[in-house]
C-alpha cells in the first residue's frame, strides 16, 4: 500500500483570492514523484479552533500531513498554536531556534522576531544540520511556510524520507468522444480494481480528444491493463493517436 498524504493550506488570504496558492500544486506533484499518494488538500482560514480540528483530523487519517502557510510573527500567524491544540499540547520556545533568529537578526531581534522559535511541545526539528532554519514537525504533521520560494528550498532538503515505491504510468490518446469509451473503462476497472484510470477531455486539441492514463506501483499489473484497453479499443475501432 502507498504511503498517503494530506496537505492543510492555512490563510485568509487564499480563501478570499488575495493570493494565489502554489504550495499545494508543489507538494503534489514533488510527493507523488516520491510514490506518496496525496489523498486530501484542504484550505482553511486563519482561526485558531479550524486549524486545531483540521490537523487532527488530517493527522488520524494519512500517513503524513503537511501545512502551509501561518508561520511568523503577526497576529495572524496561528499555525503553531493550532497544531498544538491539535494534539493537546502547548507550547514552548525552542533555545536552537531562538538562538539562530537572535544571530540572524542582531543587534535588532526584537520579540516579534523570536516569537518563530515557539513550537508545539514535543515538536521535534527535520533536517537542521546544515539548514538555516529546519523543517518543524509534530507526530506525523510536517509545518512549512506559505512563501513558496522558502517551503520550495525546505521541502527539497528534506524530502528523500518519504521515498517510496514508485508510481508507473502509462497514456493513451484517443480522437473520440468520452461517451464512446465510458463502457470500456468500465470493463478495465472491473478487471483491475486497483488501477488509477483517469480520463481527460480536450476540446481545442488538433491532435487528440481524450488522454487516458493508467497508473500503479506494480507494473506487471499495469501492463496487463493497458493491454486489456487496447484490446477493447480496438475492438471498437478505435486506435490511440501516436503523440
Amino acid at each position: 500500500m502507498s504511503k498517503t498524504a494530506g496537505i492543510i493550506v492555512i490563510g485568509n488570504e487564499i480563501l478570499s483570492g488575495k493570493t494565489r496558492d502554489e504550495n499545494s500544486l508543489y507538494l503534489v506533484r514533488q510527493l507523488r514523484d516520491l510514490g506518496v499518494d496525496v489523498r486530501k488538500i484542504s484550505v482553511v482560514p486563519d482561526e485558531l479552533n479550524l486549524i486545531s480540528i483540521e490537523v487532527r483530523e488530517f493527522s488520524n487519517s494519512y500517513d503524513y500531513v503537511f501545512t502551509t502557510g501561518g508561520v511568523g510573527p503577526t497576529h495572524d500567524d496561528l499555525t503553531m498554536e493550532g497544531i498544538a491544540g491539535a494534539f493537546g499540547h502547548g507550547i514552548r520556545r525552542h533555545p536552537d531556534l531562538e538562538s539562530t533568529l537572535r544571530q540572524y537578526y542582531q543587534p535588532d531581534a526584537i520579540e516579534a522576531n523570536l516569537r518563530m522559535a515557539d513550537i508545539p511541545e514535543g515538536a521535534r526539528l527535520v533536517g537542521g544540520k546544515g539548514m538555516w532554519f529546519p523543517v518543524i514537525a509534530v507526530e506525523n504533521v510536517y509545518i512549512f511556510p506559505g512563501v513558496p520560494e522558502i517551503l520550495q528550498r525546505k521541502f527539497e532538503r528534506i524530502k528523500e524520507m518519504f521515498r517510496e515505491a514508485p508510481f508507473h504510468l502509462k497514456e493513451v490518446f484517443l480522437r473520440a468522444d468520452e461517451g464512446q469509451i465510458a463502457g470500456i473503462l468500465h470493463r478495465v476497472l472491473a478487471a483491475f480494481p486497483d488501477l488509477m484510470l483517469g480520463s481527460y477531455p480536450y476540446f481545442d486539441n488538433p491532435v487528440y480528444s481524450i488522454k487516458l492514463t493508467l497508473e500503479s506501483k506494480d507494473t506487471a499489473y499495469l501492463e496487463r491493463a493497458h493491454a486489456l484497453l487496447l484490446e477493447e479499443l480496438t475492438r471498437i475501432q478505435l486506435n490511440p493517436v501516436k503523440v
